[in-house]
């Protein structure tokens, strides 16, 4: 064990595990060598493997988890999303995993606080309080991903965050679990009493600290320097200095402790101002030190942030897709700052522009200061910003990592801190750090690329480390970690950055909580002196698809295997374990029982239960798509099956032909035994057949009525073409049986298209045709090539060569065939096409219905989510959108082949659209996952506009 006590557990882990299933489902004990290393894997560049991985999901369930492992002995850390950079998140003890049970999150007093459980993510509380114009103070680059318990626990700001609105100030009450299990509300008057009577001796010790602290002059003075800072290394020392009751003192000491003194379990926070208006302006100067001058000079403005970025950063990015063209142009030392103004009406923000070109006034600038408004400009000022640390990640050589350091200089000496800075990176040939960062707070970050495989880098590593924190901490009086926490990275340095008196302070609070070290034992605080540069994290070469991966995490919050199996980091880290396994001369125990493992679990952990839907490549900040990684493996694994696809690729309208008949024998087979046999009979030919069978439910509709295409006739002049290509799945799934007024998405598509003046042309043999996506979901590309060629031919002689557009009618086929198809090809999603050109050729009287709207995973990926929104908006007056579910899972045919997946993902989809009277989506399969797991019943959103509208003037 790392732990800093010599003691070992009393207990073996079995002893433990068997103790745990006393109080927890076996099934959230993870066990599996395999997966407790996907699971313990966190952003940072260390790697441990945990003994244990518990996934308790109530307050109750955690505090027996907490008890056992006390008195077994066992260290234990607490984990939220894992997004956190210096090695705070991960134990070769036991990792209790905070997930599902704890997304708890209520707005209170109209927006002004709100109060989250530890796993809600903090963009989801943003969008919670987005009516009341309120967000939370934190603004991590990762609040997509990273959760409330992480950016409480280290205290994490951001961009626009200071030190005024970190969870520190904004702090309104905190319930925490403590090691000996007790729970402290302190927004509960009888939870804060009976804590008084319980922990007395506890809240005297703290209060005792308090009252030395407030009494020695000078280290008072240095925990008030320390604070006017950003700073997050160490324990937050001016809870001592800020309050003087023992239960506030807790309260604010819990805040950055990264989990080394108790468990957050809940938060409620003060909130902030999120202003309607605001603009931004990309500022060139001709040197760091201009910008570091101007930096100066707008602190007192009132702007919401100024983002340094120096020339190695801009140079990073400059090349990447949508960046601006003169960013080539710029000379060697140019550096920007990224200003961002934020007020509530026009004028102020008017006037907080002017204070901004009043305080730059002598200060040269490459280029005259433009702010501006327009909301795509401004998002790409802050692409440029958000894109540096990625552009790092992607161009680093194999096999190396990407390291960020964290560190705030006093801001009137930010000009000379930043010179020392760059030439402590030139001094030990770190020639190609980027330097950016939060400049308004003296908060800067530089980013290199680091390997440590090579004889020498280590030491070179060590040796810049250690200039840095004299420079930072010593020479500077600055944080060493401004924001992203202590860790294990600083933790030997916190002594040198706070001195032996505070530092003994922190050791002195931390036995008051935990004398035996079991709460994340080595982080914040150690007497190793070289931890930081221990259990360092492998990255082998694996695979060209996913090497640049920098393991961060911002991909799983929308994977939709996160609870079944594993999310797109953990596939990557498996992947390169596997790797790494292969290339050993002379393997460990473990390496040989990972080994093993990876024989009996992964292929179902990495394949078989990822969906491949690509989500993950829309959150990835190097653009990895690891569906395209599982995908090729299923090609590789399939090899021997290509000729099987080649006849079923021939034969596909008979193959849909049968799957009609198929249908049709079901509902005979339904109507003679009911649902419930019908189910069990289904569910037992799937286990028996090792899930080859496809597994029956009751969500199946009948089949399409596939004569409805040849009845298709051209009405007559004056009106204009559309191809009409319907998909292999609604040519043989046809409307839910269940529903009487239901309709198959081919006659609602078709009476559309009439109702808005098209004239219909279906391609010849439509039969047979198809976009690939069978084909290539299961790793038969050559077919699904073929299969999209063969439609690729038929669409140009339909359309005549690209003149007409194209209508597709199921979005993922619309996404599968854009990069086989001609580029003359117009082809139309079913939403884009329905709110670009139906809805104005139709009068529109939304229906009273209440409506849920789910986005499929291609809509989302062709930048449909708000076009959809509205869609469904403007055709229903009541729409509701769940939240969390980016893809049901249900991917092709993987709903009934493996439909634990689907299960999985939309475990949260019924309790969020109770009261709605049906569901809208955009493709035929997605429908029938969401109805199964929704309690309504889900049609295409085509059928909603075809319900909601007439021809244009007929009302009138």
């Amino acid at each position: 064990m790392t732990a800093i006590s010599t003691t070992p557990p009393s207990i073996s882990m079995d002893s433990l595990v068997e103790r745990l299933k006393q109080h927890l489902p076996e099934a959230r004990l993870v066990t599996d060598p395999l997966r407790r290393l996907a699971y313990g894997t966190d952003a940072s560049f260390y790697r441990l493997v945990p003994s244990l991985v518990v996934r308790p999901q109530t307050e109750q369930e955690l505090r027996s988890v907490i008890e056992a492992c006390r008195e077994g002995h066992w260290p234990m850390t607490f984990r939220a999303a894992g997004t956190s950079l210096s090695g705070q998140a991960i134990t070769d003890g036991v990792l209790i995993q905070l997930g599902r049970g704890w997304r708890g999150a209520e707005v209170l007093d109209n927006g002004a606080r709100i109060d989250l459980q530890p796993a809600v993510i903090g963009a989801r509380a943003n969008e919670l309080l987005a009516p009341f114009d309120r967000k939370i103070g934190p603004d991590p680059a990762s609040i997509a991903s990273c959760m409330i318990g992480g950016i409480a626990a280290n205290n994490a700001s951001g961009m626009c965050c200071g030190t005024a609105q970190n969870t520190y100030m904004t702090l309104d009450s905190i319930r925490v679990v403590l090691l000996d299990g007790a729970v402290l509300d302190t927004a509960d008057t009888a939870s804060v009493e009976a804590f008084r009577k319980s922990h007395a001796v506890l809240l005297d010790g703290l209060e005792r600290l308090a009252a030395g602290v407030r009494t020695d002059v000078e280290l008072a003075r240095r925990i008030r320097h320390k604070y006017r800072l950003k700073n997050t290394t160490g324990y937050a020392l001016n809870s001592l200095l800020d309050y003087r009751d023992g239960v506030d003192i807790l309260a604010h000491l819990m805040i950055g402790s990264e989990g080394t003194l108790g468990c957050i379990t809940r938060i409620t926070y003060h909130t902030v101002p999120e202003p309607p208006r605001r603009a931004a302006a990309m500022i060139f100067f001709p040197d760091l030190g201009s910008a570091c001058r101007a930096t100066i000079a707008l602190k007192g403005t009132g702007v919401a942030a100024v983002e340094l970025m120096d020339r190695a950063g801009l140079r990073a990015v400059e090349r990447q897709p949508g960046m601006p063209e003169h960013l080539r142009d710029l000379p060697s030392g140019a550096t920007a700052l990224l200003v961002d103004v934020r007020e509530q009406d026009g004028d102020t923000l008017a006037a907080r522009i002017d204070d901004v070109n009043q305080a730059l006034e002598g200060i040269m600038t490459l280029e005259p200061v433009t702010f501006t408004e327009d909301p795509v400009s401004y998002a790409l000022y802050w692409k440029v910003r958000k894109g540096l640390f990625p552009a790092v990640g992607a161009v680093r050589d194999l096999g190396t990592t990407v390291i960020i350091e964290d560190v705030a200089f006093p801001i009137e000496r930010l000009e000379e801190g930043v010179a020392a800075l760059t030439a402590a990176f030139k001094r030990h040939g770190y020639d190609d750090a980027l330097l950016f960062g939060h400049a308004l707070e003296g908060n800067l970050h530089f980013v290199f690329p680091q390997g440590f495989e090579r004889a020498g880098e280590k030491e070179r590593y060590q040796a810049l480390m250690a200039d840095v924190a004299q420079l930072v901490a010593v020479e500077f009086g600055g944080s060493l970690k401004a924001e992203h926490g202590t860790g294990r990275n600083m933790a030997p340095f916190v002594e040198l950055e706070w001195g032996k008196e505070a530092y003994d302070l922190m050791w002195q609070i931390k036995a008051l909580f935990d004398a035996d070290h079991l709460l994340n034992p080595e982080v914040m605080l150690t007497r190793n002196p070289t931890l930081h540069l221990e259990n360092l994290k492998p990255l082998p070469e694996a695979d060209a698809i996913v090497d640049r991966c920098i393991e961060c995490g911002f991909c799983e919050a929308v994977c939709p295997s996160r609870e079944l199996t594993l999310t797109p980091r953990q596939r990557i880290v498996l992947t390169r374990e596997r790797a790494r396994l292969a290339n050993l001369e002379q393997p460990t125990d473990a390496d040989r029982e990972r080994s093993e493992a990876f024989g009996r679990t992964a292929l179902y952990d990495i394949d078989t239960s990822c969906a491949a839907d690509g989500m993950c490549g829309t959150r990835c900040p190097v653009g990895i798509n690891t569906g395209e990684l599982v995908l090729a493996m299923r090609e590789e694994r399939h090899v021997g099956k290509q000729q099987l696809a080649r006849r079923i690729g021939r034969h596909f309208s008979g193959v849909t032909r049968v799957a009609r008949s198929g249908l049709r024998g079901a509902s005979v087979a339904r109507a003679v035994i009911g649902d419930r046999l019908m189910a069990t009979a289904s569910q037992g030919l799937h286990q028996v057949s090792n899930k080859r069978i496809p597994q029956w439910i009751p969500s199946i509709p009948a089949a399409a009525p596939i004569r409805v295409l040849s009845s298709v006739a051209q009405v007559g002049e004056g009106r204009d073409p559309v191809v009409y290509f319907p998909s292999c799945a609604t040519r043989v799934f046809g409307a839910d049986k269940r529903d009487s007024s239901a309709r198959a998405v081919m006659e609602v598509v078709l009476a559309l298209l009439d109702k808005a003046g098209y004239d219909v042309i279906i391609p010849e043999m439509p039969g047979h045709l198809c976009c690939g996506m069978p084909f290539s979901s299961k790793g038969m590309a050559n077919e699904a090539t073929h299969k999209a060629r063969e439609l690729n031919r038929e669409l140009l002689a339909a359309s005549h060569n690209g003149r007409v557009p194209i209508l597709f009618d199921t979005s993922p086929c619309s996404q599968q065939v854009e990069q086989h198809l001609d580029a003359r090809l117009k082809i139309q999603e079913p939403v884009a096409f329905a709110h670009d050109y139906l809805l104005p050729r139709l009068d529109i009287a939304p229906v009273e219905s209440k409506v849920a709207v789910h986005v499929t995973c291609s809509s989302h990926r062709k930048g449909l989510t708000e076009a959809f929104i509205a869609l469904a908006r403007a055709c229903a007056k009541d729409v509701v959108v769940p939240e969390g579910i980016s893809c049901c899972g249900f991917a092709g045919d993987k709903g009934l082949r493996v439909p634990e997946l689907t299960a999985s993902s939309l475990q949260d989809l019924a309790g969020q659209v109770v009261g709605c009277e049906f569901g809208v989506s955009n493709s035929r399969t997605c429908e029938m996952g969401m109805t199964e797991h929704s309690g309504l019943t889900y049609h295409s959103i085509l059928e909603l506009l075809d319900r909601a509208s007439q021809p244009r003037g007929v009302n009138s």
